[in-house]
């Protein structure tokens, strides 16, 4: 499940959280960032912690004397093994420490208690507490001004401006970075991206699981030293202005005009806030340019300006656009109300109102507007920021595959829509389902795949995380005219192994899109306790990230991992988002059979 928040198509605004993605300032002798010495000299570095916004860096602490050559998913596995659910997890390199931020002050307690003096593979762990990072943004300006005192030149300006490139190909070199390569070549390279995961999960699966070793080698012999063949790639059938979602961040213009919608030049932790609207870009659809173009105007009419993730003053924050094929449009705006009164939002949300549905932007095509309040978050998570419907219909329909589906405004819904539709046909292909089959369809969304389906088996099961995608995916069955189909809502670790257990049909299969992270382990061992689910599609939206589930599906059984094994039969790509270099990997594992004189 690709989460559009984290391509690198649209940024979301700054968020503290995003100051916190560089090295840290922490007063680790091992490891001091640029600019340290000068930023903790000056509180203002800091001021963003005493601020109300969500910050997991006032919740971070420092573990020390880790095993040498220990990686980010040994460490995660090793606190979620104690029930411990950090929010970041930063390492560096071969350093044998790591700092480890939490979302409340109660899980790093939790954390300091249980970790201090724990002993891990013979090294005894030891914890503290860490200072959180300075300002990305502050500490660049220091470093400038110091600079400028000390009599070097910041850079070589002049010159170098007659020769930088266009904004319209800087911004395209950020957000599109194949755009100018053709599009086979695109899909080579994204196929190579591929064949190097089979093969690394070939050498895994010889490390992890010794009884598989003589199926391994014939297989590596057979399809160039990777675990299962790989078929063609698929292609997206539209190569440009394919996406029905982004996310355009208000602020000030690279040109230097203000209350700008667009895509960030840069990112904040490189000390940049400019953004450049999305005119020009090749893969934002002109619907959503439309509306763009409209709300810029409107917000430029309006006496607000855009919030500095800087000062932390300002309004404007962001705009989603969401467009489908049957011509809706829905429009999200983040504002940031500060000490407004509660009569001059009410104003403003009337003026918009009245703006987009008599005034200049009737004919933007939005049919949908929402007000997003996003000022006092206790939370790190934007779902659970309540959206006001301002203008229009709660919802945005989209047609997929023949079927009907409703869009709320935080439901995940594949960002490429025809691309989808190839990879929920192969998907249907792989599953090999019939009238006697149960599916479980695992980070559902608004259900799309297990609808897309459902007609062919007896019954299908979805898992969801969004409660809004829950409501959505149950008025999808109703409208699509199914009565085999449940929703649950939940997390996946927390819901699926429940579901497995109670399922009695002989002929289940799985089909998992979780999000770039990958699945929780404690559902990759429910799938593996789960002897009668004997095949699982797993569609990976970041092969690399998959890998550790890939491995704990295959590796042999032992104290921690219940359940013969699965092995990976067949592979394929399929482009969902061309001009960059992400690719959609599905991955079909069926379970080895023991009995079989094959394994």
């Amino acid at each position: 499940m690709a989460d559009v928040s984290n391509s690198p198509v649209a940024e979301a605004p700054a968020s503290k959280e995003e100051k916190a993605d560089d090295v840290p300032q922490d007063s680790t002798d091992d490891v001091k960032a640029e600019g340290e010495s000068e930023a903790t000299s000056d509180p203002s570095m800091y001021r963003y912690i005493k601020e109300d916004l969500f910050t997991s860096e006032i919740y971070k602490v420092e573990i020390r004397n880790l095993p040498k050559f220990i990686g980010f998913n040994d460490l995660k596995k090793f606190l979620a093994k104690h029930s411990l659910n950090p929010h970041k997890i930063k390492l560096f390199g071969r350093q044998t420490f790591a700092f480890v931020t939490f979302k409340n002050e109660e899980e790093r307690d939790k954390a300091m208690k249980m970790v201090h003096g724990m002993q891990w593979k013979g090294q005894v762990l030891s914890v503290r507490l860490a200072k959180p990072k300075a300002d990305p943004i502050l500490r660049k300006r220091r470093q400038e001004e110091g600079e400028g005192a000390g009599g070097q030149p910041p850079s070589k300006r002049g010159e170098a401006d007659e020769e930088e490139e266009p904004l319209s190909v800087q911004i395209a070199n950020v957000v599109t970075p194949l755009w100018n390569v053709p599009y086979e070549e695109q899909l080579r390279r994204k196929e190579q991206e591929v064949v190097a995961v089979l093969q690394r999960l070939a050498k895994e699966i010889g490390s992890t699981n010794k009884a598989m070793l003589p199926w391994l080698f014939a297989q590596k012999g057979k399809y160039n030293k990777m675990c299962c063949p790989l078929e063609a790639i698929r292609p997206s059938p539209t190569q440009t202005e394919y996406r029905n979602k982004c996310e355009f961040l208000i602020s000030v213009g690279a040109d230097g005009e203000d209350k700008t919608i667009g895509f960030r030049l840069g990112k904040y932790k490189g000390g940049s806030c400019a953004v450049v609207g999305p005119a020009e870009t090749c893969h934002v659809s002109a619907e959503a340019k439309r509306v763009v173009c409209e709300f810029q105007k409107f917000i430029r009419t309006t006496p607000y300006s855009v919030y500095s993730p800087e000062t932390y003053e300002g309004n404007w924050k962001q705009l989603t656009v969401r467009t489908t094929r049957t011509k809706q449009a829905m429009a999200v705006v983040f504002f940031n109300p500060q000490k407004l009164e509660e009569e001059e939002l009410d104003a403003l949300k009337s003026s918009m109102r009245k703006y987009f549905t008599e005034g200049e932007g009737k004919d933007s095509g939005v049919t949908c507007l929402y007000f997003v309040r996003e000022g006092q978050r206790t939370s790190p998570n934007p779902e659970d920021l309540p959206c006001e419907l301002v203008a229009g219909e709660g919802c945005i329909h989209e047609e997929l595959l023949g079927l009907k589906f409703r869009i709320s405004p935080h439901s995940f819904f594949q960002v490429n829509t025809g691309a989808a539709e190839v990879l929920y046909s192969a998907v249907g292909e792989w599953a090999q389902l019939d009238q006697d089959s149960t599916v479980l369809d695992v980070c559902c969304g608004t259900g799309t795949i297990g609808i897309s389906l459902a007609k062919r088996v007896r019954k299908v099961i979805g898992i969801e995380l969004c409660q809004e995608a829950v409501e959505d995916a149950k008025v999808n069955a109703k409208l699509n005219g199914l009565s085999n189909v449940e929703f649950h809502c939940g997390k996946a670790e927390d819901v699926f192994p429940n579901i497995l257990n109670a399922l009695v049909s002989p002929n289940v299969t799985a089909i998992v899109d979780p999000p770039r992270a990958g699945l929780h382990s404690k559902v990759i061992l429910a799938i593996r306790r789960a002897e009668h689910l004997k095949r699982l599609v797993y569609v990976a939206c970041n092969a690399k990230a998959a890998m550790t589930n890939f491995i704990d599906l295959c590796r042999a059984p032992s104290n921690r991992v219940h359940g013969a094994p699965f092995r990976p039969v067949r592979a394929m790509a399929v482009d969902l988002f061309p001009q960059t270099m992400h690719v959609e990997m599905l991955l079909l594992l069926e379970r080895v059979d023991y009995n079989s004189q094959q394994q």
